[in-house]
């Protein structure tokens, strides 16, 4: 498998330009903003994101200034909604970092956050990049309903598996359909191809969340971080409804039992991930997730070949092959 360093060589430089771009667009006169805005800057993740962006600009025309925009606004809006999450989640850390409601109180985190997504409202506002603007407006809400209807079916504990791919698709999903769509729009694509590019990222995104609940079943000295977390959450993820799907009544009973009631308990949490590997949950997730990987790269067949489309190959087969 590639690293990110090798998929990313045909927009390198780019990416160099977007990270200079990326802090202007955060700069504020308050200093207490300025202070906490470099501490995120600092702590910045993996970046796959605007990496999607600039692929997907390359591949249907060319990447120009409109990019660097869409790259900008998607990881505003990401940015935002994680400082968010870390206040709904009452989270502490944030890769392995202080997370800034941890730093610097919840009131301010929510007032960060908001300040992002305004940041990144106003970056397409101030350009007239309308239909940038809809494409990531339309993930905003696509994410805040989705993180909603993941709290309201939280409570039970039975969800079907349509609902988790309802959940997926619009709290992760979507933002990485907006990195594609917002990438192909900015490079002048076709209607068309705006879309085929969007449902490519749906699919991604879907692939990427899938491996996601699977490494919460890996050994810990494997990715790194503690196993159980989901079931310690209650967050109900495609192994786990696989199996209390086809587990027998009492197995069931059981598993819901631990979930509910014993979720803290590292012992009982061990035995639910043995039930799920024993009941065929991680090699279902596997497939599914697989199916939808795949069904991204073929679409991308579709498209021109060309050296950002084979770095978007190996990016989509990044994914779901990384190891954490």
């Amino acid at each position: 498998m590639l690293n990110l360093e090798q998929i990313k060589a045909p927009i390198s430089d780019e990416m160099d330009v977007f990270e200079r771009k990326f802090r202007e667009s955060m700069k504020s006169s308050v200093p207490l903003l300025e202070k906490i805005t470099y501490y995120i800057v600092k702590r910045k993740g993996k970046q796959i994101r605007p990496m999607f962006v600039f692929l997907a600009s390359g591949i249907c025309g060319g990447i120009n200034e409109s990019t660097y925009r869409a790259a900008s606004m998607i990881e505003l809006l990401h940015t935002a909604t994680l400082v968010h999450d870390d206040v709904v989640d009452d989270s502490n850390e944030r890769r392995g970092f202080f997370s800034v409601n941890a730093l610097w109180k919840n009131k301010i985190a929510v007032l960060v956050g908001d300040y992002l997504l305004s940041k990144g409202l106003l970056l397409s506002v101030d350009n007239s990049e309308f239909q940038l603007l809809k494409i990531v407006s339309d993930s905003v809400r696509e994410m805040s309903e989705g993180e909603l209807l993941q709290i309201e079916k939280a409570r039970r504990l039975d969800i079907q598996e349509s609902v988790y791919f309802d959940i997926i698709r619009q709290k992760t999903a979507t933002l990485i359909a907006s990195c594609c769509a917002s990438g192909a729009a900015s490079a002048g694509a076709t209607a068309e191809q705006v879309a085929q590019m969007k449902q490519i990222g749906e699919d991604v995104g879907i692939a990427f969340q899938i491996k996601d609940d699977l490494f919460d079943y890996e050994s810990s000295s494997a990715i790194g971080k503690p196993t159980g977390i989901d079931i310690k959450e209650r967050k109900m993820t495609l192994p786990l409804i696989y199996t209390l799907a086809n587990a027998d009544k009492a197995l069931k009973r059981k598993i819901i039992n631990i979930i509910k009631n014993h979720n803290t308990d590292p012992k009982r949490v061990e035995e639910v991930i043995a039930w799920v590997k024993a009941g065929d949950g991680i090699r279902y997730a596997e497939q599914r997730m697989a199916e939808y990987r795949d069904k991204a790269l073929t679409a991308l067949e579709a498209f021109p070949e060309s050296a950002y489309r084979t770095s978007f190959i190996n990016l989509v087969r990044y994914t779901t092959d990384r190891k954490k």
